[in-house]
Formats: structure tokens, sequence, C-alpha cells
């Protein structure tokens, strides 16, 4: 099953990125969408796009949700984010048959706190971080639909203190076409049990 999934995530991957290119050019969808003052919740960046980024939305860091086959063609990877001065975390997800696991997730909400002005940094997860790299963090996927947004929610309830309803109430006002299913949901409430609601 998991062979076939795999397969199938990747088949469809290119056909669906296109369907995505689409979309945001014949709506009223964005390629991406600012969340709060530190994180963005977005599709796929194209290489194209990475300066606009760092300069108009000061762009510090990138966590992708990514597999590697998923960046190679049109976005950049570890070595290239470098080269930006951009920070990267990559947490690869297979798509569609997948929700992150919640050590990654835990692993994203660390690294996005890193970036978020020191008053405003989730208490107990790591704050080693220099003063210039206070930013914004682009959270993506392929879509910034399921995958990223999984973690951005994680992210929205250690950070305020939220259920997940009013984690992804929040996102879906600021990025209506978010999709959440069973899988998706049930990763929320465990990471809220485990990470909101027991500290």
């Amino acid at each position: 099953m998991e062979m076939s999934a795999a397969m199938l995530a990747r088949v469809s991957f290119y056909p669906t990125l296109l369907y995505n290119v689409l979309m945001e050019k014949a709506t009223s969808r964005n390629w991406y969408d600012r969340i709060d003052d530190n994180v963005i919740l977005g599709a796929l960046p194209f290489r194209s796009q990475a300066n606009e980024l760092i300069t108009n939305e000061n762009m510090k860091a990138v966590v992708s949700m990514n597999e590697d086959y998923e960046l190679s063609m049109f976005s950049n990877d570890s070595p290239k984010w470098k080269l930006l001065g951009v920070e990267f975390l990559q947490l690869p997800t297979t798509d569609i048959f997948e929700s992150p696991n919640q050590d990654r997730l835990y692993s994203g909400v660390e690294f996005i706190n890193k970036f978020l002005p020191i008053d405003k940094r989730i208490k107990g997860l790591s704050t080693s971080s220099e003063p210039e790299n206070i930013g914004t963090v682009y959270v993506h996927c392929k879509a910034g639909r399921t995958r990223s947004a999984t973690l951005v929610g994680c992210y929205l309830m250690m950070k305020n203190g939220w259920t997940p309803e009013q984690a992804v109430t929040h996102m879906r006002a600021r990025r209506p076409h978010i999709l959440l299913h069973t899988m998706q949901w049930d990763a929320l409430r465990i990471f809220h049990k485990r990470n909101v609601e027991n500290t």
C-alpha cells in the first residue's frame, strides 16, 4: 500500500501542480497567504518567486513538507536557499495519503519559533536565533492546502493556546481553500492533546 501510494503521489504531482497554477490564475486563490505577522502558508515557491518573497515579505526561512522529487524541478532545496541567506527545513511527507507525523510537526513548530520576535516566542521551545533572523517563515507543500496547513495549524495552537477548530477557522479566514481530511484533523487533535492541552 505504501509503495502504491507513493507512486500515485509522484505520478499525480505535475498534473496537480499545473492545476494549482491554473486555479490561481482563474480564481481568487492566492499562491500564498499571510497567516499572521510571522508565518505565510503557501504553495510550492518557484525559484522565480524567491527574491520577491525575501524582499517584500521579509522571508527569513522556509519549511517544506515536500519530498525531494517535488522540489527538484521548480523550487529550491537547502543549498539553493542557503545561497540566498534563507534557512530551510524539509519535513518530507507523501502527498495525498499521509499526514505529517507528530515528531515532524513538533520540529516544524520549534523551527518556526526561532524566527519569532523574542516577546512572541512559544515558551519551552528552542529559542536559539540571531536577532537579525527575526522575520517571516514560508511554510509550504505543493498547494499550501493540506500538509503545510497541518503544520501551521499546530503552530497556531501552540502559539495562541487554540483548539484545532480555532486554528483551522483562523487559517480558513486567510486561506479559504485549505483542505484537511480526517487524518489531518486527527494529527491536529493528537498534537493539541500532547502539546497544548497538557501544558
